[in-house]
């Protein structure tokens, strides 16, 4: 199944949620948010999000400095 990841296309398994993604790319979930189909996801849902066909995926990642 393809889903869009920050305009790049990717190649998931059917069933997969927004928690798999992010362990898939070895993201550290502390410091990243997630933009599902143009709606920001809360972290404590991210594994009740079943990816489908064509979502589109933003993930932003916090960065400190100064």
């Amino acid at each position: 199944m393809l889903i869009v990841v920050n305009g790049e296309k990717m190649q998931i398994k059917d069933g997969n949620t927004l928690l798999d993604l992010v362990l898939e790319k070895k993201l550290e979930n502390d410091q990243i948010v997630i933009e599902y189909n143009r709606r920001v996801i809360k972290k404590k849902n991210w594994e009740e999000h079943i990816l489908k066909e064509n979502d589109k995926i933003e993930i932003l990642r916090f960065v400190g400095g100064g």
